[in-house]
């Protein structure tokens, strides 16, 4: 049998995780697709899938191979185009995975204008708060926002994602405006569980602070702390990219801006520089010009050190902490 075409069923049934549902896409019969998998499985002289009556997995072998068809599928699609013999538009499918507060303040309107200019491409956004294994995970591409990576990974940074100190103008109403990062230790915090829990570092005005905050309330995921936020349970860091609507609109009020937190990388991560699919190296530098520069466009109206509107808090004035230090 075709080997390309027994690597495109393969990939096939590991997405869906069901020889019927493949079946159905690929518009073969199950007997047909249960041939080409057994083909892959006789020329590599190993087993590919455990099967059971209601869903199959991937052994140790079809994990490991299962990345190495999708390239192999990718240059033999780009082999295909470069002779002409179909559209030179990027054609696939490619899986992303983000943090939820990403994919929904930038990249998901990012994925939507990219498929409008390559509609041939089908898109699969995946959101989780920990970092996936990509060929565990079977996952393209990974959109990770970090201060360092392990060094295995293959990166290239998009973007600088930078944290602003905020709280609600209730919350500063009833607690003061801190006017200093030492003042912050009289101040609730919510943080983040798996972050700096227990201190904020701040850099400004030729110092570096580490302070040490406490509160109540915390979270593993950033959306749930941009919302104890806004219900006044205190002050909270939280990355510029997520709560620049709520500070355009005084919903959330920042604070100590000539004082900053160190920024993050915001970066794509995936398997290979080699072989990659069109439609995955399109998708990175398309990326890579939308949220690219020293200023990316959500900090472009909230530069570093630039107060703005949004910086004073409560009524208009700022206001002592309750610890009363400078």
């Amino acid at each position: 049998m075709d080997r390309l075409s027994s690597m495109r069923v393969f990939v096939e049934v590991a997405d869906a995780g069901n020889l019927t549902q493949a079946a159905e896409r690929l518009e073969l019969s199950r007997a047909m697709v249960s041939r080409h998998v057994a083909s892959l499985e006789q020329w590599l002289d190993a087993r590919l899938l455990h099967r059971t009556t209601r869903r199959i997995s991937l052994t140790d072998a079809g994990a490991d191979a299962l990345p190495r068809f999708r390239q192999m599928l990718g240059l033999s699609s780009e082999v295909q185009a470069s002779a002409g013999r179909r559209r030179s538009e990027p054609v696939g499918k490619l899986r992303i995975t983000t943090s939820l507060s990403f994919a929904q303040a930038e990249l998901t309107a990012a994925l939507v204008e990219f498929q409008a200019l390559h509609p041939r491409v089908e898109l699969e956004l995946l959101t989780v708060d920990r970092a996936v294994n990509l060929i565990e995970e079977r996952i393209d591409l990974a959109v990770r926002i970090a201060h360092l990576l392990e060094e295995t990974l293959v990166s290239r940074q998009l973007a600088v994602c930078r944290s602003v100190l905020c709280a609600a103008p209730a919350y500063l109403e009833r607690r003061g405006t801190p006017a200093h990062p030492r003042e912050l230790t009289a101040h609730d915090c919510v943080t983040h569980a798996f972050g700096n829990r227990n201190e904020y570092r701040l850099k400004g005005r030729g110092e570096v602070f580490h302070i040490p905050v406490r509160g109540m309330l915390f979270s593993n995921e950033t959306a749930v702390l941009r919302q104890a936020a806004l219900a006044g349970a205190g002050i909270v860091l939280l990355p510029s990219y997520f709560v620049g609507d709520d500070l355009r609109g005084r919903r959330l009020v920042r604070l100590l801006p000539d004082y900053e937190p160190e920024p993050l990388g915001i970066h794509a991560v995936y398997l290979s520089r080699q072989h990659q699919p069109q439609a995955l190296r399109l998708l990175i530098d398309f990326l890579a010009r939308r949220f690219g520069g020293d200023t990316p466009p959500w900090d472009r109206d909230m530069a570093p050190g630039h107060a703005g509107p949004e910086s004073s808090g409560g009524k208009g004035r700022a206001r002592r902490g309750r610890s009363g230090k400078r």
